[in-house]
C-alpha cells in the first residue's frame, strides 16, 4: 500500500491532494538534493566528534537538513514559478500546472524553516548563530540566477554551511580544518551544479537566465575538471591533516575515476547524459562519508589510545 493510499484511510481526499502537491514542491520524491547536502554536514560531523558523534546532534542536523532543502526546493519554485514552464525538465512542477499558489508556497516554505528552527534547539549559541548565514544563502540563492554569473557557486556556499554548523555543534569552535572542508564541499558542489546545469543550457539561454555552464561557455567541461581536481586535492589535505588510516585514502583513487568517468560523460553535452552525471555525484558523496567513517573505526578498534 503507498502512503498517498494510507492517508486517504484517515484524511479527505481534497487534503490528501493538496499534501501530495506540497510533497512534489519540497522534492520529497527525488532525494538526490538532501543526500549532496548531508553527506558533506556528516563528514564534518564525524570529523569534529572523531567518530563518535552525539545521536541528538546527528539526529537535528538529519533533520534540519531534510527541512531546509525541502524549503529551498519551494523557494525555489517560487521564484522559478514564470520559467520553469520554458525548461524541458521542469515543465511539469506545480506552479507551472497551475496546482498551487504562491500564497500556499510561502506559507510551506515559512513552516519548513520555523520547523528548521526548532531543531536547533539542542545545540549551542554559535550553532544558532551560523544558521543565520546559512537561511540567507539557501532562501535567496534561487533568485541569483537573475544576475549572478555563478550562481552554481552562491549554492556551493549554501550546501556547505553545514559544515561550520557541524563543527560548532560539536566543539563549540570553528576551526580552520571546518574551512578547508567547506572549501573543498564548496568546488565539488560547483563542479555537480555545472553539470546539472548543462542539461538545462539551451533551454536556459532561450529564457536569458544565467548559470555557470553559459557563463564557462566552450570552457565548461574544462571548469568542471579544474574543480574536481581542487576538491579532491583538499580532501587529500584533509586526510594528511587528520593523520587518516587506509579506509580514507582508498577513496581518493575511486573518486578520482569516477571523475575521469564523468569527463568522458559530459563532453557529450547530451541533456540526458549529463543530468544522470549529475545524479552519479551522489556515489562521491557516500564514498567519501564511508572513507572517513572507517578512519575513525579503525582507529578505535586498533589504535585505542589516540
Amino acid at each position: 500500500m503507498n502512503i498517498k493510499r494510507l492517508l486517504l484511510k484517515f484524511l479527505p481526499r481534497y487534503v490528501v491532494g493538496r499534501l501530495v502537491i506540497y510533497s512534489r514542491l519540497m522534492r520529497i520524491e527525488k532525494p538526490i538534493g538532501t543526500l549532496l547536502l548531508l553527506w558533506p554536514t556528516f563528514w564534518a560531523l564525524w570529523i569534529a566528534s572523531k567518530g563518535i558523534p552525539d545521536f541528538t546532534i546527528l539526529l537535528a542536523f538529519a533533520a534540519g537538513t531534510f527541512l531546509m532543502r525541502s524549503a529551498g526546493c519551494v523557494v525555489n519554485d517560487f521564484a522559478d514559478r514564470h520559467i520553469d514552464g520554458g525548461v524541458a525538465r521542469t515543465k511539469m512542477r506545480p506552479f507551472v500546472r497551475g496546482l498551487v499558489s504562491a500564497e500556499e508556497a510561502i506559507l510551506l516554505a515559512l513552516i519548513l524553516c520555523l520547523t528548521a528552527a526548532l531543531c536547533l534547539l539542542p545545540l549551542n549559541r554559535l550553532t544558532w548563530l551560523m544558521s543565520l548565514p546559512a537561511l540567507f544563502l539557501a532562501v535567496s540563492y534561487p533568485f541569483t540566477k537573475r544576475f549572478f554569473p555563478l550562481p552554481q557557486f552562491y549554492l556551493g556556499l549554501a550546501f556547505s554551511f553545514g559544515i561550520p554548523m557541524a563543527f560548532a555543534a560539536v566543539t563549540d569552535t570553528v576551526p580552520p580544518l571546518a574551512w578547508l572542508l567547506f572549501t573543498a564541499n564548496v568546488l565539488w558542489t560547483l563542479a555537480y551544479d555545472t553539470i546539472y546545469a548543462m542539461a538545462d543550457k539551451e533551454d536556459d539561454l532561450k529564457l536569458g537566465i544565467r548559470t555557470s555552464a553559459i557563463t564557462f561557455g566552450s570552457n565548461d567541461v574544462s571548469a568542471i575538471m579544474l574543480c574536481h581536481f581542487w576538491f579532491s586535492a583538499l580532501m587529500a589535505v584533509l586526510g594528511w591533516q587528520i593523520g587518516a588510516t587506509w579506509p580514507f585514502w582508498i577513496v581518493l583513487p575511486l573518486t578520482v575515476y569516477w571523475q575521469f568517468q564523468q569527463y568522458r560523460q559530459i563532453q557529450t553535452r547530451d541533456r540526458w547524459v549529463c543530468f544522470r552525471t549529475f545524479l552519479e555525484n551522489n556515489r562521491i558523496g557516500l564514498a567519501w562519508f564511508l572513507g572517513i567513517a572507517g578512519h575513525y573505526l579503525w582507529l578505535s578498534l586498533y589504535s585505542p589510545a589516540v
